[in-house]
């Protein structure tokens, strides 16, 4: 039987709704769609990219409690409401994910906060954990 564990960041969202930030099962993990909101004071930026690199930083926390670092993402999922806002944001995500080159897909939607301008969504696969080096 394959482990299942959630990992929490602290949301006031995560409880509200019911969902954790990450899901591991078994050598999949699921981390759920990221804002750029600052979980523990519950802020957040109204520049893009700021947003972008917190959303990242989410991430990474999820992705380490997971025994994971971003070379394991297999896929992510960037949704902005303005179409214009994503082409800021890559130079940043090319840093984090260009060397992995994870299947990606980008779209236009609303988000649940019009403070919200871009959430970021991915799934790894854990290697061996001997493998795993943190970053």
């Amino acid at each position: 039987m394959s482990e299942r564990r959630a990992i929490l960041s602290g949301s006031t969202y995560e409880e509200q709704i019911g969902y954790a930030r990450a899901v591991v099962d078994g050598d999949w993990v699921h981390v759920s769609g990221t804002t750029g909101f600052d979980y523990r004071t519950m802020t957040i930026s109204d520049d893009v990219v700021e947003q972008a690199e917190q959303c990242l930083r989410t991430i990474e926390y999820a992705l380490k409690e997971a025994d994971c670092t971003f070379a394991d993402v297999v896929r992510v999922r960037y949704l902005l409401p303005d179409r214009d806002d994503f082409e800021p944001c890559r130079p940043l995500l090319r840093g984090r994910l260009g060397d992995v080159r994870p299947a990606a897909k980008m779209m236009v939607c609303s988000l649940a906060d019009p403070r919200m301008r871009i959430e970021i969504e991915v799934y790894a696969r854990r290697r061996n954990l001997t493998e795993c080096a943190h970053v």
